[in-house]
C-alpha cells in the first residue's frame, strides 16, 4: 500500500521517514518530495508497505503523532489524475 505522509519537518531524511514506519511492518520504499531547484523539502513524501493490515497498523498509530517537532498527516495515497 502507498501512504501519504505530509506535515513532515523540513530536515527530516529519507532513512529517518523509513525507521519510522518499520516500527509497523516491512517498507519497500520511502521517499520524501523535494523542489526541483532547491533540493530542499517540500514537507510531504510516500511510503510504500509491503503490507496492507501493517500500512493500515501504521496510519492508524502515525496520524496526528508528533515527530520531529511536527504533527503528521498520515493517509492512503490517493492514485495520479
Amino acid at each position: 500500500m502507498n501512504i501519504y505522509v505530509g506535515n513532515l519537518s523540513y530536515r527530516m531524511t529519507e532513512a529517518e521517514l523509513r525507521g519510522t514506519f518499520e516500527e509497523f511492518g516491512e517498507v519497500t520504499r520511502a521517499r520524501i518530495v523535494k523542489d526541483r531547484e532547491t533540493n530542499r523539502s517540500k514537507g510531504f513524501g510516500f511510503v510504500e508497505m509491503t503490507s496492507d493490515e501493517d500500512a493500515l497498523k501504521a496510519i492508524t498509530a502515525l496520524n496526528d503523532k508528533e515527530v520531529a517537532g511536527r504533527a503528521l498527516r498520515v493517509n492512503e495515497a490517493r492514485p495520479k489524475d
